[in-house]
């Protein structure tokens, strides 16, 4: 449980090497027997290609950001050159993010290169000390071989500005803030330049002024970066991920490594949690244990049941199920030394009757099949098995929904019923798109086909049933007029039966077009 402080507190990271520590960790042979050889990463800027990031050799030689790759070659020739991958590097803090969830649940992704911890209430794991924290998070990651600079603060924004420009925690932040060059205010290059040229040098220097002459001469944005650095204003940090409702922890003092060992201690989790479920009278259909290696990785087992459940069992069969349907075997490296359970998805779920003569509730063909479901989805992949679903829409292809079987239903939509002895009013299976027909005879001017040839067949219609007139949803398309489509349901002289429509009326165009949208069993 997250203890409730009244003082905000964060903890900033940035990473200063992230491109390099991240194609070093994921792509290993390239720099093999090469550790001090320099490396840049580039992208084309206008018509230029120019540095974006450089590793620790390469500043040492004294290249930089922002310099062109001719210029970098000429001072370093022996410099290693990567495209800048911008996409690969998110993914990669993203990574480092799920490691720092073991903290606190509150983490938010700064782009480029720094995490953001909101970590009030969250240092009781470390004798209420944050520096033991920083300390936990500095080792994890190095060894990783991540470095990395942090700094705390009461405010999201002075922590990151002190652990971007400080380069050390400091024992008094709010002196420590004010020492900080402009730069540090985080505003554009111009308005940086501005204030340098005005004598403001420091953050100190922006702060002695009144905000109103700062906002009157050099913009609102940098008298609101002085208010949120000084904590007069709030900034809210958006968590990546929603703090789940219900969830259960388990610490090790040292990492366990077996599977059984891992087992058991998520069903002792999902016991745990299936407690707080009953009090609230609910049932859980999407669980999660994610498994946090000593080294700082993530691992996710994530199951989901068709319906609510609180039934150990059956969660411990599908989340072996989930196991042994692995793509790559859980590697517990160092060792395991936090297992979170979190139940993602909960509703609500009565007492279960009792069978008169005692024992266990006798389970029905529909429990059957939602276990038989859930095994499945959790086998083959939560794509593997769907279902339809009704969708309240009159344009038939928009009617119903293919989801996941293990989706509950958006809406108490039924399905429309039919009228006992009478056929169906539309077939089970569409085509998509619909398929072009060519009229050969018809009753004009809105009757229903007698002769027409689809795929080089031609069909005499013996049989014909209509017109279903559905206009199309005129209210969403302002720019044109939609056609009306005519339905029917014709059987030929082979007994075969197709449901075809004519797409617009002969006072609404005078080619009207036929199609074949589906075929009747």
């Amino acid at each position: 449980m997250r203890h409730v402080s009244e003082t905000r507190r964060y903890l900033a990271l940035i990473f200063p090497w992230l491109p390099i520590e991240r194609l070093r960790s994921t792509r290993p042979h390239l720099f093999a027997g090469r550790d001090e050889v320099p490396v840049a990463f580039v992208e084309t800027r206008g018509n230029a290609v120019r540095l974006v990031a450089v590793d620790l050799v390469a500043t040492q030689a004294g290249l930089g950001p922002g310099l062109t790759l001719a210029d970098a070659r000429a001072r370093v020739p022996t410099l290693e050159v990567f495209e800048h991958d911008a996409h690969a590097d998110l993914d990669w803090i993203e990574r480092l993010a799920d490691g720092c969830q073991r903290y606190t649940p509150i983490v938010a992704v700064v782009p480029p290169d720094a995490l953001l911890l909101d970590i009030a209430g969250c240092v009781h794991a470390f004798d209420g000390n944050e520096r033991w924290l920083a300390a936990d998070v500095e080792t994890r990651l190095a060894r990783r071989g991540v470095l990395v600079r942090h700094a705390f603060g009461d405010t999201p924004e002075a922590a990151q500005a002190l652990a971007r420009f400080a380069g050390a925690p400091a024992p008094d932040e709010k002196r420590a803030v004010r020492r900080l060059p402009v730069a540090a205010l985080g505003l554009d290059e111009d308005s940086t330049t501005a204030l340098s040229r005005a004598g403001l040098k420091t953050v100190g220097d922006v702060m002695t002024r009144p905000l109103a002459t700062i906002a009157a001469r050099f913009g609102e944005e940098a008298a609101t970066a002085i208010r949120r650095l000084s904590g007069e204003a709030r900034t809210p940090v958006m968590a990546r991920r929603t703090i789940v409702p219900i969830a259960a922890e388990r610490r090790f003092a040292e990492p366990i490594a077996r599977t059984d060992m891992v087992l058991a201690t998520i069903a002792a989790l999902i016991a745990e949690a299936g407690e707080a479920l009953e009090q609230r009278h609910q049932g859980g259909r999407r669980w999660e244990a994610r498994l946090f290696r000593a080294d700082g990785q993530v691992r996710r087992l994530r199951i989901e049941t068709g319906r609510p459940t609180r039934d150990v069992a059956l969660l411990m069969r599908l989340f072996r199920e989930r196991i042994d349907g692995l793509a790559d075997p859980l590697d517990p490296g160092f060792g395991y030394d936090l297992i979170r359970l979190d139940v993602a998805l909960a509703e609500g779920l009565d007492a279960s009757q009792l069978k008169l003569e005692g024992g266990h509730h006798q389970a029905t063909g529909e429990d059957a099949v939602a276990a038989l479901i859930d095994r499945l989805s959790t086998r083959l992949g939560r794509g593997a098995i769907r279902r339809f679903a009704p969708r309240e829409s009159h344009i038939p292809e928009q009617a119903e929904l293919l989801l996941p079987a293990t989706d509950a239903p958006a809406a108490a939509t039924d399905w429309p019923a039919l009228e006992p002895g009478e056929p169906p009013l539309r077939p089970i299976y569409l085509f998509d798109p619909p398929q072009p027909i060519d009229l050969l005879m018809g009753e004009v001017p809105d009757g229903p086909p007698k002769r027409f040839r689809w795929r080089r067949n031609l069909h005499e219609v013996s049989r014909a049933e209509g017109p279903e007139r559905i206009a199309g949803e005129w209210w969403r398309r302002h720019d044109k007029a939609v056609p009306t489509r005519d339905y029917y349901r014709v059987e030929d002289r082979r007994g075969r039966r197709f449901w075809i429509f004519r797409h617009g009326l002969y006072s609404e165009t005078e080619t009207p077009r036929w199609y074949v949208h589906g075929l009747f069993a």
